[in-house]
């Protein structure tokens, strides 16, 4: 009897913890979600990038400096948290991208953002359109950004 009770005790123990315990892959934490500015870009004329959000609104802005503007594209929800790409245009060329918003609901989002977003932002700066490869590994995240970054290059009328 008493191996029954125990057997039945550490089962129901073992099932608890293993439905209870949650991931880094569980998805994207809610209630702590933070959205933290990727280092900008050196930029020209001293313009700036958008700073931290916490907002996952879909409006954009955009704001001039003499010839050079910023036009900050569409925030595109993803299935790890939202993304957002600004771009500093002047004479018709991107000079600067910033990344305002991007998943850091977890280390691993960290971890990938972290290498992803500066080869996306290099990319975008050579090819001068969305039309840039994808990073391996972090496909969500830069489905993503191309969607924003096509957002303000429309804005641009780029």
């Amino acid at each position: 009897m008493k191996r029954i009770a125990s057997w039945l005790l550490g089962t129901v123990t073992a099932v608890t913890l293993l439905f209870g315990y949650h991931t880094s892959t569980s998805g994207p934490a809610t209630a702590s979600d933070t959205v933290v500015a990727t280092p900008a870009a050196p930029q020209d004329t001293g313009s700036s990038g958008s700073g931290t959000s916490g907002s996952t609104s879909t409006s954009s802005g955009s704001t001039s400096s003499g010839t050079a503007s910023t036009v900050t594209g569409s925030v595109a929800s993803t299935r790890w948290g939202p993304v957002q790409v600004s771009i500093t245009v002047t004479d018709g060329k991107i000079t600067a991208v910033d990344v305002p918003q991007y998943p850091t609901g977890n280390g691993k989002d960290r971890q990938i953002n972290a290498s992803a977003l500066p080869i996306l932002t290099k990319e975008t700066l050579s090819a001068q359109s969305a039309d840039i490869d994808m990073v391996s590994g972090a496909t969500v995240t830069s489905e993503g950004y191309v969607h924003s970054l096509q957002s303000a290059l429309d804005q641009a009328s780029l």
